[in-house]
């Protein structure tokens, strides 16, 4: 039998043991890429670090109560982690989620050598990593914090073998650090068994709620469309936010803004909801609304599509590969309540059964699990034989 090639992803994401059900058919899936022998770093659910086997090998750090303790937790112990898995394994590919998680990969790819390995390095980029996080939360030091984070962005690029990009968005902005590494392209993880098996709880014709579907953060917009809707003249409509409050204080901005707008009672704070209860709200809405600031791709704009349900969002980042203006929904400005406020208007009054059946038809094109293992395939063949060609993303 011939040895498998080992291949060690390293990121900040944090697993369960067992893995929640999402990750499960994730990981699952990628054991059909039988030539590849896959491990994983991330973080524990708790302060307990963990190693087990569920269709991959899971090395997980203990995970610090605060992000600026999590970030030093992984910075510390991830190279060594990481090194020691290249040793031990003989990893040959390196997946890096992220330039700063490539930041750690880059290292340890410098000093493999020394242990007789020469790993290759695939970084991905899933968003505006110049950005992002400073339109998430207030950041202490401003300045010292973007040099050091576009630093470690660069010695990443400057190290890599290919890059795995998300979007038009994504990929110019990879590009622009390394231009002339090749660059393969495909969304993101979704578990899109679930969505398409959804379908419609409401009829579109009938359905009169909106939804959010995000965590709350300031980057995501809610505060716009908090108050598009309060302008939005449907007083049967209902606004559903789904999603995690991670940044606490703009979560309760939100819900005191939904009260100084008169419109508390027709706006629904759910907090997290499993992908299941998510393809429900889906499935009775008239419209997902995704007013985003920025964003790498939007992948619940998919996910919400293959429900037949329409969207109406920003165009910003990846956000425009997937709404066909007029034809799967609707696109508007970044940060124009204005142009919100019309688009939600004309959700009710367009023709959204055909908007529906056309964002159904676009999803099924654009996604599926095959396509998505294809992609990994593409790019483990491609940084371990130099004369395959790859699909490079349009710049």
């Amino acid at each position: 039998m011939l040895k498998r090639t080992a291949v060690c992803w390293i990121s900040s994401a944090r697993y369960n043991c067992p893995l929640d059900p999402s990750n499960a058919r994730k990981w699952e899936l990628m054991t059909q890429l039988r030539d590849y022998d896959i491990r994983v770093i991330g973080f524990s659910a708790s302060l307990r670090p963990m190693a087990f086997r569920e269709q991959a090998g899971f090395y997980l750090l203990p995970q610090p109560p605060s992000s600026v303790l999590r970030y030093l937790t992984f910075f510390a112990l991830a190279p060594t982690l990481l090194l020691a898995l290249v040793i031990r394994h003989d990893c040959r590919v390196l997946v890096a989620q992220s330039p700063f998680e490539g930041a750690i990969a880059a290292l340890v790819k410098g000093i493999s050598p020394l242990f007789g390995k020469r790993p290759k390095l695939i970084i991905e980029n899933h968003n505006n990593f110049e950005e992002d996080l400073f339109l998430q939360r207030k950041i202490p030091f401003t300045s010292a914090y973007r040099a050091l984070m576009l630093g470690l962005a660069r010695y990443a690029f400057s190290r890599g073998d290919a890059l795995r990009v998300i979007s038009t968005s994504t990929s110019e902005r990879a590009g622009h650090y390394a231009p002339d590494l090749p660059r393969v392209r495909f969304m993101t993880w979704s578990d899109t068994d679930v969505f398409r098996a959804a379908g419609r709880r409401i009829p579109l014709a009938e359905a009169t709620d909106l939804v959010y579907a995000g965590v709350l953060i300031p980057r995501k917009g809610v505060d716009l469309l908090l108050e598009s809707f309060a302008r939005l003249d449907h007083p049967r409509a209902q606004l559903h936010l789904l999603g995690h409050p991670e940044n606490a204080n703009y979560a309760g901005e939100l819900k005191k803004q939904a009260q100084d707008l008169g419109i508390a009672s027709r706006v629904r704070f759910h907090g997290a909801v499993s992908q299941r209860d998510l393809a429900e709200y889906f499935g009775g809405a008239r419209a997902l609304v995704l007013p985003s600031l920025s964003e790498g791709l939007g992948r619940v704009v998919v996910e919400a599509m293959l429900t037949g349900t329409p969207v109406i969002g920003s165009r910003v980042g990846g956000i425009p590969d997937l709404i066909r203006d007029g034809e799967n929904g609707f696109l508007v400005e970044s940060g124009d309540v204005d142009a919100l406020t019309f688009a939600l208007e004309k959700i009710y009054s367009a023709d959204v059964e055909k908007l529906g059946r056309q964002a159904r038809d676009f999803a099924l094109e654009f996604f599926s699990p095959e396509k998505y293992l294809d992609g990994y395939r593409r790019l483990f063949e491609l940084v371990m034989d130099s004369d395959i060609q790859p699909d490079r993303a349009p710049s």
